[in-house]
């Protein structure tokens, strides 16, 4: 006897990754959106997000097989499991005196946001996304083509 939950794991588990992926290209573009802003809405300066992934399901082998068996897609996949502002990178010091946010000294303070770290980031998520997604149309090729041969 075929499990049907066995043949859709793989849609699953595609589908959490181009998911994930998605995320990872919306926080990014947030980056580099803000990658100018000087203040945000409560005076501070933007501070760079980054994403962090985690494979769903990371629990003791009781637990794991137990919640298989009441929720079928658990442990399926990844997850973001964080959005943490970069506190490793320095802030852009730019000296411009005239800028309406300088400091005494005539710095103003830019977001720790480098552009090419971002397209960088944004490029390998692209790609993330599309493997995800040729893995995808290849699980749905083959089930396709079981499907087919079992019908003779």
């Amino acid at each position: 006897m075929i499990s049907t939950g066995n043949i859709f794991d793989s849609f699953n588990i595609n589908s959490s990754g181009m998911t994930a992926e998605r995320f990872r290209m919306d926080i990014i573009s947030q980056n580099i959106a803000n990658a100018n802003t000087t203040r945000d809405a409560t005076g501070d300066v933007y501070t760079r997000k980054v994403v962090t992934f985690s494979e769903k399901g990371t629990q003791t082998p009781f637990s794991k097989i137990l919640n298989e068996r009441l929720d079928h897609y658990s442990g399926r996949g990844v997850k973001v499991s964080s959005i943490k502002d970069d506190t490793w990178t320095d802030y852009k010091m730019v000296y411009d005196p005239s800028h309406p946010d300088a400091d005494e000294f005539g710095y103003v303070t830019y977001p720790n946001v480098d552009i090419v770290t971002e397209m960088t980031n944004l490029i390998d998520a692209q790609r993330g996304y599309e493997a995800n997604a040729t893995a995808f149309s290849s699980s749905k090729y083959l089930m396709t083509q079981g499907l087919s041969i079992a019908r003779g």
